[in-house]
């Protein structure tokens, strides 16, 4: 850790809670203002410096994490590394500067809507680059994007198991027909949504409906992560 970051730590208030002081130090190693910063990850000014001072968790940790250049396990827990693999990503984007990262993670979801509704758990790879021209034309931030590994076969003869997709987690809108990333019931599922009778319905392609009926998503029980927008198979 740079030493201006851990003098800076010793003269820090002893009533900074342990999440806000590794907020601040994100902030820090980012070089950005707090108002910066929370324009970069999309929330209010007010509520990231409620975030640093009183230490209560933010729900877009993954969010602040990306801007800062953090890791988000690091971010959100204190466990393991600061930084991880930043040489080999600095390196890729000096040589690329027209690529931007996004991160592979798994997702560490709770049950209901309370605390954060999306968690890194731990790196599962290395991150993925898209161009820059792309991910502009379509209106997509690299901060709101990260990618997870599909599992299980609910959703062949689309996704497999081991397949990688792209979540934005800035599209949270339900839409009919589009495959999306949920916290169901505190487990994370890549479903398709349809709107039948009313109600919002997490549907899987697969035909075998005994195996994987259509489960109805309501509030106390299905929180929409993000909007799949791309997918990795090798699968054709």
């Amino acid at each position: 850790m740079p030493i201006t970051v851990c003098n800076t730590l010793r003269t820090m208030k002893k009533e900074r809670s342990e999440f806000g002081t590794r907020l601040f130090l994100a902030r820090q190693h980012a070089g950005l203002s707090q108002v910066a910063l929370a324009k970069k990850a999309g929330m209010s000014q007010s509520s990231y410096a409620q975030a640093e001072s009183v230490g209560n968790g933010s729900a877009l940790t993954l969010q602040i994490a990306a801007a800062c250049g953090v890791r988000p396990e690091w971010l959100a827990t204190g466990k393991g590394e600061m930084l991880t693999n930043v040489r080999a990503v600095e390196h890729d984007l000096d040589a690329h500067p027209d690529l931007s990262p996004v991160r592979t993670v798994k997702l560490k979801l709770q049950a209901g809507v309370s605390g954060f509704a999306v968690e890194p758990e731990e790196e599962e790879g290395p991150p993925i680059f898209f161009r820059n021209d792309w991910l502009q034309q379509r209106g997509y931030k690299p901060y709101n994007l990260l990618a997870v590994k599909v599992k299980g076969h609910s959703m062949e003869d689309k996704l497999y198991p081991g397949d990688l997709v792209v979540v934005n987690t800035a599209d949270t809108e339900p839409q009919d027909g589009e495959v999306f990333a949920v916290n169901y019931e505190g487990e994370p599922v890549v479903k398709r949504l349809k709107r039948e009778r009313g109600s919002w319905w997490l549907a899987s392609d697969n035909q075998d409906k005994a195996r994987y009926p259509d489960k109805e998503c309501v509030d106390s029980t299905c929180l929409i992560v993000g909007r799949i927008i791309h997918k990795q198979s090798e699968r054709i």
